[in-house]
Parts: structure tokens; C-alpha cells; sequence
């Protein structure tokens, strides 16, 4: 009884540690699916943790499996009653907990099919109205942060182009600045929850 305890305790561990491993990720489409983006960045401050987060699970979701698999000790007496094994004990829910587990830790790496792409065409009448701006941007931590802010931006009439990299912590926004301004860019990208901290000079 204590081993299927602790295993199905293992189970959870690891289920919850792969949440949280991609907790960083998962508020930004939360956040454009529901029509909010001010809590979006809340809890990027996870992401260093998300290495050990990943250990954690796999770590905790293989001694579930190990206990799963271990073999049982032998019945001398003949004493022990076969009974349908408890939803937690089978093999189905193991395997849904570690499927499910692999979706979580990898939602970084495919989040950004959940953006739409909303680009909008420009048409460019004088190219001397064309303006490039780098915004320094705290925050972001994966590819679905990036999504994010570009979704936000290009939101905004007379935007050419955008390229943000959360390794860079940056977004480089090409645009039209008789359609908008660089403070209508800060606002849309300071609306996901992610700040700009600093603006350099006009390229």
C-alpha cells in the first residue's frame, strides 16, 4: 500500500514538474486566447528553474514507471486476493501521465502555432516615412513570448516588420511612421506584460 502511495505521489510530482517547467510559456497564449496580456510575463521568472523542473520530472514520473514495472513479490501462501488494480495503479494512466508530461515540456518549442498570423499588408508610399526601431525588452523567455509581443505589434496599422528574440531580449520593429509612432510599438509590446526598458537610437 505504501509503495502505490508513493508511486502515484511520484506521478503527480512529475505531472506538476513538467507544468511548471513550461509555466513561463504556457500565460502568453493563456493570455491571447482569453484577450488579456498584462499577467502574460508573471511568471517568467520560473525560467531559470526550468532545467531542474525538467529533471524533476522525468526523475519522479521514472520511479512511477519503475515501481509499475518492478517484479512483484512472490504469493507463498497463496494468501493474496487478485482485485482490479486502482485507476492509478495501470499501465493507461502511467502512460497518459507521461504523454502528457512530454506536451508540457515541449510546449515552448511548438507554442507559436496557437498565434495567429495577423500581419497586415502595408502598402509604402515614400520610403523615407520607413523607420526602424530596436526596443531592449525584459522578459521573454522562450518562442512564445516572441509570438506574443510580434501578435502585439503588428496589431498596429503600418507595421513592415518585426523580428523579437528573447535571447537577444530585443524587438527590432520596421514601420511606417506617418501610420504610427514609436510610442504606440512600446505601448502594444508593454501590453503583453513584457517591459521595454530602454530604446536605442534610430537605426
Amino acid at each position: 500500500m505504501k509503495t502505490e502511495k508513493t508511486s502515484k505521489n511520484a506521478a503527480y510530482t512529475g505531472l506538476f514538474a513538467a507544468l511548471a517547467a513550461s509555466s513561463c510559456c504556457i500565460p502568453p497564449v493563456i493570455a491571447l486566447i482569453a484577450g488579456v496580456g498584462g499577467s502574460a510575463s508573471a511568471l517568467s521568472w520560473m525560467e531559470p528553474f526550468r532545467p531542474y523542473l525538467i529533471g524533476l520530472a522525468i526523475v519522479a514520473i521514472g520511479y512511477a514507471w519503475y515501481n509499475y514495472l518492478k517484479p512483484k513479490n512472490a504469493d507463498d501462501c497463496g494468501c493474496e486476493v487478485d482485485a482490479k488494480p486502482k485507476w492509478f495503479q495501470t499501465k493507461g494512466f502511467l502512460v497518459g501521465i507521461t504523454l502528457f508530461a512530454t506536451v508540457s515540456i515541449a510546449f515552448p518549442y511548438y507554442a507559436h502555432i496557437f498565434y495567429p498570423d495577423n500581419k497586415k499588408e502595408v502598402v509604402i508610399v515614400n520610403q523615407s516615412n520607413i523607420q526602424t526601431l530596436n526596443f531592449d525588452v525584459k522578459g521573454m523567455t522562450c518562442a512564445s513570448c516572441e509570438e506574443h509581443v510580434k501578435h502585439a505589434v503588428n496589431e498596429l496599422e503600418g507595421i513592415v516588420n518585426i523580428n523579437a528574440s528573447y535571447e537577444k531580449a530585443n524587438a527590432e520593429v520596421e514601420f511606417d511612421n506617418t501610420k504610427t509612432t514609436k510610442e504606440d510599438i512600446e505601448k502594444a509590446i508593454n501590453s503583453t506584460g513584457y517591459k521595454v526598458i530602454y530604446k536605442e537610437k534610430d537605426e
